[in-house]
């Protein structure tokens, strides 16, 4: 073996062989080795064949042969080491390797709006892009060969329905009876306390049962959509289904969008009962009017087309709904602060899409004179 040593006016040379670095020799002598004891070196040479491939050991040894030679106050200058090697061998050292600190360029106002400009764009063409994807997928729903499982899908329709109906009752109750209770206050004054139907029966049928129960479920399953399915996404499950060849649109999307789309007409329907009730509730004792004469007026005053219009938005609602869920749910970052992120967006941008969709129908209801 050449000498793997070799002392220079104050500087020691080690040469790297052909075979790089043997690791019996971190157990072995320096002395044996060839290094002669006694030297003040002040600087440290690595020579390297060209076709050396260092690895831990080498940053071992070198360790080793740094802290014999260095005294307490004496540094030894490195050369000849690659950078990476540099880095290794700082943390064989018990250091870290010195890199020129780096500070953070704070962007200025027009790069931060400019940045978020861009992040939305790509956030609605990827919403797009996945409700183009949904309903390119609906025939195979109605036809029954969607992959899918049924488990799922029955878990999917009870976490829409059956377990929201408490707070959606007790929502819509409340909020008919507020609404009832500000009327009669107000209509009393002139002698129109009976029109406290009209009120509550238009406002709930048209307007405020669909937003309400949209925006309870929002919170509710929409939230739960995006954390299971941004759950997934960090435990690699949407991974393994796209390894197995099986869209994650179609198996953990579609049935979702289904299910809350049909059950939220009917969760309409149960709300503008409770909505009706809490009115009638109010309204009996402080305008002193019979249940007959209040059923009466708003069965007058609300017809089919105030249902047709709240059965149509929370249909629209409920599609809103599943899909910002699922969606913020497919691109949440893979950890634990990533469902957290996607649940809260999923949610209030579902509350913001459910009051900016509903303007949109109030414009085109005043446009067809509904």
């Amino acid at each position: 073996m050449d000498a793997l040593f070799k002392s220079e006016a104050g500087e020691l040379v080690v040469a790297i062989p052909e075979s790089g670095i043997d690791m019996a020799w971190l157990a072995q002598p320096l002395a044996e080795l060839g290094l002669t004891t006694g030297g003040s070196f002040t600087k440290l040479r690595v020579e390297s064949p060209a076709t050396w491939r260092w690895s831990s050991f080498d940053a071992a040894f070198l360790a080793r042969l740094l802290r014999q030679l260095e005294a307490p106050g004496h540094r030894i200058a490195l050369e000849g080491l690659p950078r990476e090697l540099e880095k290794l061998l700082a943390l064989a050292l018990g250091g870290t390797p010195a890199v020129a600190p780096e500070i953070a360029r704070q962007p200025g106002l027009r790069e931060r709006v400019g940045l978020g400009a861009l992040s939305a764009t790509d956030s609605v063409r990827a919403f797009l892009a996945l409700l183009g994807e949904v309903v390119r997928l609906l025939p195979r729903f109605i036809a029954g060969r969607a992959k899918m499982r049924r488990a799922e899908l029955v878990e999917v329709l009870a976490e829409s329905s059956s377990r929201a109906l408490a707070i959606v009752a007790v929502t819509n109750l409340l909020m008919g009876a507020i609404l009832a209770f500000v009327g009669a206050v107000q209509l009393k004054t002139f002698g129109a306390g009976i029109y406290v139907a009209n009120l509550v029966g238009i406002a709930s049928a048209r307007e405020l049962t669909p937003i309400l129960t949209a925006i309870v479920l929002a919170g509710r399953t929409g939230a739960s959509f995006a954390a299971r399915i941004a759950t997934m996404q960090g435990n690699e499950e949407v991974d393994a289904l796209t390894a197995l060849r099986v869209s994650a649109v179609e198996f953990l999307v579609l049935p979702r969008v289904v299910a809350l789309s049909l059950l939220m007409p009917l969760l309409y329907i149960y709300g503008c009962a409770f909505a009706l009730l809490g009115g009638l509730a109010v309204a009996i004792p402080i305008l002193d009017l019979s249940a007959t004469a209040y059923a009466a007026q708003t069965q007058q005053a609300v017809n089919a087309a105030q249902f047709a219009i709240g059965g149509l938005k929370a249909l629209v609602f409920g599609a809103l709904v599943a899909l910002i869920g699922c969606h913020y749910g497919l691109r949440a970052p893979r950890s634990a602060a990533g469902v957290g992120a996607a649940t809260t967006s999923a949610v209030v941008i579902s509350i913001v899409g459910i009051i900016a969709l509903d303007a949109v129908f109030a414009v085109c209801a005043n446009a067809l004179k509904v």
